[in-house]
C-alpha cells in the first residue's frame, strides 16, 4: 500500500510501515512540510497515497469525503501519550492494513482498536 506520513508522526512511524511491507513516503522527505490540510489531501490523491496522520481536522468526513482519497486513517493517542503509544497505534494500523483496505475509507486509529467511518452509498445511482 502506499502511504504519506503526515510530518506530525516522525520516522519512526514510516520505518514501521515500511518494515510491514508498505510504501510510506514522508512529508518531510517529499518537501510537503507546513503545507496546508487541502494541499496535502491534495497532494494524497495524485501520487495515490493514503494519508496517516494525527491532525484531526482531517477525522472530518464533511469536509475530507472519504471516498475521494485513497485512504484517510487519523491517529487517537491518549492525553499524554509517549511515543510508545505513538508506535502501537502504528502497528495497531499495520494490523488493520493487513486485512483490510483502507481507499477510499477514514480510519480512526486508536493503540487497541480501529474505528471505520463508512460512507453511506450513493442513493442516487
Amino acid at each position: 500500500m502506499k502511504i504519506k506520513v503526515d510530518e506530525n508522526l516522525g520516522s519512526r512511524s514510516a520505518e514501521i510501515l515500511r518494515e510491514a511491507g508498505h510504501d510510506a513516503a514522508t512529508v518531510f522527505e517529499q518537501a510537503h512540510s507546513g503545507v496546508g490540510d487541502r494541499s496535502l489531501i491534495d497532494h494524497c490523491r495524485v501520487e495515490g497515497r493514503a494519508l496517516i496522520t494525527l491532525d484531526l481536522d482531517f477525522a472530518n468526513p464533511f469536509v475530507f469525503r472519504p471516498a475521494e482519497y485513497p485512504g484517510i486513517a487519523v491517529l487517537r493517542l491518549p492525553r499524554r501519550a509517549s511515543r510508545a503509544h505513538l508506535h502501537r497505534a502504528v502497528r495497531a494500523l499495520t494490523r488493520a492494513l493487513a486485512t483490510d483496505s483502507i481507499d477510499g475509507m477514514l480510519w480512526i486509529i486508536e493503540t487497541h482498536r480501529v474505528r471505520v467511518y463508512r460512507p453511506e452509498s450513493d442513493e442516487s445511482d
